[in-house]
């Protein structure tokens, strides 16, 4: 049986089967079979995370943490976990490529993925124009009018990004103003291959076999307007992925892992921050993030799950030796 099991990559992922690797229990890393690394795989250059001046590319901080979690001991498994069962003390953990996992303690990293718009179109042209990854699609609009649809620093930097290829990137945002960063906000704006749809929300896409073009409804006036376009990057945030926990773990309203957060206790260590409703399963990363959702913060939480997940399996060893002596 393993001691430590931690479904996900990504900062949160990685960081605490490094974490739980230095301190000794060999963690397995269900790590997934494409979406290793977790939403960094799709972000270019990475500026805001400590130790790298001149910024890094998402894929590479991904493959430098999955490497030092390695040198560590833990196992990274290139596979999807499809069914868990959490109640008891051996939890269990079933694999899309038919792998079976025993654990004492679990960590939940999975991360979140993009939302969409929720338009019969945007379905009908997906991969035909229409995007959720600028990193992954923008080479091939080379000399092309775009739009990016967000006013967040993911939308603003797929936004930028763009213009590397794109003639012209129209940001669709239904505020007055960008919810970016400040540093973000500014680039964008004061980027002159960049210009901005305000209060106003893409009513519809169209093309048959690749897109043409948008129809934008402003909502002040709830007048339609129509826009040259050859590709749509949707970048309005994400949703967690929590599916795998549905009737296992405590989720909010939205689908988030609820867990104990940050607490003030009477004896300081007995708070554990990341742990869910169920004893041995912690949880990480922007499945339990509604409001961050950074690398960094992620990264912060993979830390703290993984020195909960230390301490319970320290109370349990503890609890196990008392036993043994009263034998």
């Amino acid at each position: 049986m393993e001691q430590v099991v931690i479904i996900g990559s990504g900062p949160a992922g990685y960081t605490a089967a490094i974490y739980a690797a230095r301190a000794g229990y060999a963690p397995t890393v269900i790590a997934g079979s494409v979406t290793a690394g977790g939403n960094l795989i799709n972000t270019t250059e990475v500026e805001n995370f400590p130790g790298f001046p001149e910024g890094i590319l998402g894929p590479e901080l991904m493959e430098r943490m999955a490497n030092q979690a390695a040198r560590f001991g833990a196992k990274l498994v290139s596979d999807d976990a499809v069914e868990v069962s959490l109640t008891g003390a051996v939890k269990q953990i079933k694999t899309l490529g038919g792998q079976h996992f025993e654990a004492a303690a679990v960590i939940a990293a999975t991360g979140s993925s993009y939302k969409e718009l929720g338009l019969e179109s945007e379905k009908r042209l997906a991969g035909r124009g229409v995007s959720y990854c600028a990193t992954c699609d923008g080479f091939f609009f080379r000399g092309k009018e775009l739009i990016v649809v967000g006013g967040g620093d993911s939308a603003i930097e797929e936004a930028v990004f763009l213009t590397k290829f794109a003639s012209k990137v129209t940001v669709v945002h239904r505020r007055g103003e960008l919810r970016a960063s400040r540093i973000m906000a500014e680039r964008a704006l004061a980027h002159p291959q960049i210009e901005f749809a305000w209060h106003s929300v893409v009513e519809d896409i169209h093309g048959d076999s690749a897109v043409g073009g948008v129809t934008l409804r402003d909502l002040r006036s709830d007048q339609l307007n129509r826009l040259d376009a050859h590709g749509v990057f949707v970048a309005i945030g994400h949703t967690p992925n929590s599916d795998l926990f549905k009737d296992q773990l405590a989720l909010d309203r939205d689908g988030y892992i609820i867990v104990d957060g940050p607490s003030a206790p009477d004896e300081p260590g007995n708070a554990q921050h990341q742990a869910t409703s169920q004893p041995g399963v912690f949880a990480c990363g922007d499945v339990v993030d509604r409001t961050y959702r950074q690398a960094i913060t992620a990264a912060g939480s993979g830390a703290q799950a993984a020195l909960d997940a230390q301490d319970y399996l320290e109370e349990l060893a503890a609890d196990a030796a008392i036993a043994a002596a009263t034998v």
